[in-house]
C-alpha cells in the first residue's frame, strides 16, 4: 500500500488532551491516521500522520 505522509510538530504548551482532539479531528475529516509520535524532553511532540493514496481526493491538513 502506498501512503502519503505529513509531519507535524506540536509545541510544548499543547497538552496531551488537546493534541489528541486535534489529531482525532484530522483523522475523522481528512482520513489521516497516526504513524508515529516522538516526545522530546522540552515537551515538544513530533507527529507523523499518514493516509492511503486513493482515487478519492480528500482535503489536506489544516494547521
Amino acid at each position: 500500500m502506498d501512503y502519503e505522509y505529513v509531519p507535524l510538530r506540536l509545541p510544548p504548551n499543547v497538552d496531551r488532551l488537546t493534541a489528541t482532539a486535534q489529531l482525532a479531528i484530522q483523522a475523522e475529516f481528512s482520513g489521516w491516521e497516526l504513524a508515529r509520535v516522538q516526545l522530546f524532553r522540552d515537551g515538544t511532540r513530533k507527529v507523523l500522520l499518514r493516509r492511503r493514496l486513493g482515487a478519492a481526493h480528500q482535503p489536506g491538513i489544516s494547521y
